[in-house]
């Protein structure tokens, strides 16, 4: 994502990317580039979690894979995920187990 960021620069171009990979390109202000959206619910990368189906997959580690998703989906799951930061401090991911 980060070369079509930087090719979309070189060519006088648009693309889309996500949050993420912006803040981690780290000569961004160097590049011709301004964000011109952003910030709406058409524009959502939703994240999801589900297990593999063992019955088609017996090699499939069950208990481990269900540990992982409760986790992932529980109230300390759901803070690291807001806690997960950018090295500049900015907001990467919005948890949204219900």
């Amino acid at each position: 994502m980060a070369k079509t960021i930087r090719i979309a620069a070189e060519k006088g171009a648009y693309t889309l990317s996500d949050r993420g990979t912006w803040y981690a390109v780290t000569d961004k202000e160097e590049l011709p580039l301004t964000i011109l959206y952003e910030k709406d619910k058409i524009l959502e990368n939703q994240y999801s979690v589900m297990m593999v189906n063992p019955e088609r997959h017996p090699e499939v580690k069950r208990p481990a894979a269900q540990r992982f998703i409760d986790w992932l989906t529980s109230a300390p799951g759901q803070q690291a995920i807001a806690d997960f930061r950018s090295p500049t401090g900015k907001i990467l991911f919005v948890p949204n187990a219900g």
